[in-house]
């Protein structure tokens, strides 16, 4: 059960590992693009490309899985980024258990948004955690887990693909303890939950007044969805990469202090600077400063906002 590159990395390792998949369970399709033409998500590409059935129910409140479940009879499922609360009859429906693949080290960072938030907040590690699943939110009993550090400038996208191929290798693992009798569960320590809320547009809106090595985390971890943003006047430009510098510019935040060559625009913020290395305004395409401020001006002692 799972919907996006995360869960189809998942898919991928069980298949490699020689698993018998008997079914995919994964979100409806979406309208995407301009002519909202409906399209898959990766897993269920990933499914019908190895000849898997796929069931995407609307919900699974009303019991809407009873038939696929009596149909399959799976002994395990396995479950990673699927977007859905799984119910009690699909919770305890299997001989093994529902196995979930999360990106954090648990009880770090339950929820909806895990990996952004690891790069957001700044932290230097993160990892994945396997676990057997509960009613709660991620709240069941750790099987494995595996730690990796954050890079000084990687991005959530970045950390979202490698933090994928280490979930797959995790779950295969731990089917093997299973099957083998040799996995074992550690009850989480409440005392260290900490939540990751979805991300939404709002949550990449710079705030100036920040310290520049905050905003620099809060690009990394916006990119590559839904991008950190401020305005140029009345324009919404996204950034795409910056660095934080330590200069006492002594300027209001927001200011712009002009371009560093071969850098890119310096701004003032609330502790240090942030060099803006690449951007995205409205219309355009994403592209180094440098190259943008070519054909077009942005002003010394203007302001972001």
């Amino acid at each position: 059960m799972g919907t996006p590159d995360f869960a189809a990395a998942s898919l991928d390792a069980l298949l490699k590992s020689g698993r018998e998949v008997v079914g995919v369970v994964t979100n409806p399709d979406k309208p995407k693009g301009r002519g909202h033409k409906m399209m898959m998500c990766p897993v269920k590409e990933a499914a019908l490309a190895a000849g898997i059935p796929v069931f995407q129910p609307q919900s699974l409140k009303g019991g809407e899985l009873k038939e696929v479940l009596d149909e399959l009879r799976p002994d395990v499922i396995c479950v990673a980024a699927y977007g859905k609360i799984l119910p009690e009859y699909v919770l305890s429906y299997p001989k093994y258990g529902c196995i979930n693949v999360h990106g954090s080290l648990l009880p770090k960072y339950r929820g909806a948004a895990p990996i952004q938030w690891a790069v957001i907040n700044g932290d230097r590690y993160t990892g994945i955690t396997t676990m057997k699943m509960n009613k709660g939110l991620d709240t069941g009993n750790i099987i494995l887990s595996e730690k990796t550090e954050i890079g000084e400038d990687e991005t959530s996208a970045e950390l979202f693909d490698r933090l994928a191929v280490m979930g797959g290798e995790l779950l295969a693992r731990t089917l093997e303890k299973i099957e083998n009798n040799t996995a074992t569960e550690t009850e989480q320590d409440e005392s260290e939950a900490t939540y990751a809320p979805m991300i939404s547009k709002e949550t990449g809106r710079i705030d100036w007044s920040k310290p520049a090595s905050v905003i620099c985390c809060l690009v990394r971890g916006m990119n590559s969805w839904p991008m950190a943003y401020t305005y140029y006047g009345d324009q919404c430009v996204k950034v795409i990469s910056a660095k934080a510098v330590s200069d006492d510019v002594g300027s209001e935040p927001g200011t712009i202090l002009g371009l560093c060559k071969g850098e890119g625009l310096k701004t003032a913020a609330g502790c240090g600077a942030v060099i803006i290395k690449e951007v995205q305004f409205p219309g355009g395409r994403r592209m180094n400063v440098e190259e943008y401020m070519r054909g077009h001006s942005i002003q010394s002692g203007e302001k972001f906002i």
